[in-house]
Order: C-alpha cells, then structure tokens, then sequence
C-alpha cells in the first residue's frame, strides 16, 4: 500500500489523470501536496509535494465559466493533466498551498494560431 504525504486532507475528489491513456480515480489534496490514486492499481499514483510545483496550468473555456482540464508542471519532472469533477473547488484548494502568481491560464487555440504565425513571418523577414 502506498503511504501518503499528506497529514491534514483538504479535499478528495473523482477525477482523471491523462498519463498517456487515461487513469481514473480520486485526487487527495492535503497540507504536504497535490496526489492522484487510481481506483483499481494501487501501483498507479502520483505524488506531487508543494516544494516541486512550479506552476498549475488552467484550461479556461466559456470566459471562466468551465475549466475542462488542469495541469499540474513541476520543476523536475514535467507537466501531469487532470480533470475532475468540480475542477473550480480543486482550484480553490490548491490556491491554498501556490502562489496565485503561479497560476495561470493556458493558451486558446487562437493564441496559439497568432503565436505561429508571427514566428513564421519573422523567420521569413
């Protein structure tokens, strides 16, 4: 059985973690940090202390009123994808523990296009 960081639980929650395929199962958020365990393989966790987030990545759609998705970019080992239930109430929580400077929004598609574009344009020039 895998111990866990947390002494003091906040919030526990169903959601889904995109770790190539999808992985479903509760994210407990507690004083020492962010962890997702799947409901069926208890092998199958992630363990994100406080100290190794370095920024929490929104997906903004319908000018704030759905969050999709979330994720998660440490300062070591990359970027972890969530989705959750009520994804606002997770946000809340974590604010708790990061820095509101460290929580941001992620590109639309948009965005992205224009980004593209101009690095295309100043290539070309």
């Amino acid at each position: 059985m895998v111990q866990s960081l947390n002494t003091k639980v906040d919030l526990v929650i169903d959601a889904t973690a995109f770790t190539g395929i999808s992985n479903y199962g509760k994210i407990m958020i507690g004083d020492k940090g962010f962890e997702f365990y799947n409901s069926r393989d208890s092998g199958k966790y992630i363990q994100i202390p406080w100290e190794e987030v370095d920024y929490v990545i929104t997906s903004v759609m319908l000018k704030g009123k759905w969050i999709p998705r979330y994720a998660i970019r440490t300062k070591k080992n990359g970027t972890y994808t969530f989705a959750s239930k009520e994804p606002k109430k997770v946000l809340r929580v974590v604010r708790n523990y990061v820095d509101e400077n460290r929580i941001v929004r992620s590109l639309s598609f948009f965005d992205v296009l224009k980004r593209s574009v101009k690095s295309i344009l100043k290539k070309n020039s």
